[in-house]
């Protein structure tokens, strides 16, 4: 376990992590929600193996998470002019978005479904281990699947054990509630109600 001050990173640790990242591992990461399993998503082993450690079915797409929009340019087909507007409102921050996926992408992230989650969070030790390890990286909540989020460092441990390579402690997260899911690959849908207040997205969902 690695602890790390989420508003002064520890950069020897974060290049640990994100080293362990790069070479094909999981690690569990806090971000400004709960914490998650951040993996190379274009590795087609370390997506198997994060199915693995939630017992999650392959049907069910995986979220990734990105540090910049250059990044997020990479993973879609198109952008339509509402993600815009939502972008410079509320990212960084607990919004995930749904979009339509480029072929950078591989099926096992999508779950077959065409489509990418993508977010960009907000938290300043979850941005460094992303820009650190050179890539988007998978950010599914670190737990059991059906299982409630985890909050801590310790959650993590005792839901999941050594089933992940390590784990970056931040601290406690700021709330247990996920990420709000938006779907814009239509008219703008909520998917998931979560950290970010579904009131605060009505205008976007008229």
């Amino acid at each position: 376990m690695w602890t790390v001050d989420r508003r002064h990173p520890d950069w020897p640790r974060i290049r640990l992590a994100a080293a362990a990242i790069r070479q094909g591992q999981v690690v569990a990461i806090p971000t400004d929600t709960v914490y998650g399993l951040a993996g190379d998503p274009f590795r087609a082993a370390v997506v198997e193996r994060i199915f693995e450690i939630k017992g999650r079915a392959k049907d069910q797409p995986i979220l990734l998470l990105i540090a910049s929009l250059d990044q997020l340019h990479a993973l879609v087909r198109d952008v339509p002019p509402v993600f815009r507007s939502l972008a410079a409102r509320f990212w960084p921050g607990p919004l995930t978005v749904i979009l339509p996926a480029s072929e950078r992408v591989p099926p096992e992230v999508t779950g077959g479904t065409g489509t990418v989650a993508l977010r960009w969070p907000a938290a300043v030790l979850t941005q460094a281990i992303i820009r650190e390890a050179g890539r988007p990286v998978t950010g599914t909540s670190a737990n059991r699947s059906g299982r409630p989020a985890a909050a801590t460092a310790a959650e993590v441990e005792r839901e999941l054990g050594r089933s992940v390579y390590g784990i970056v402690d931040g601290g406690r997260s700021p709330t247990r509630l996920p990420s709000t899911i938006l779907d814009l690959t239509g008219a703008p849908r909520l998917v998931r109600r979560g950290a970010l207040p579904a009131a605060r997205l009505a205008v976007y969902l008229r």
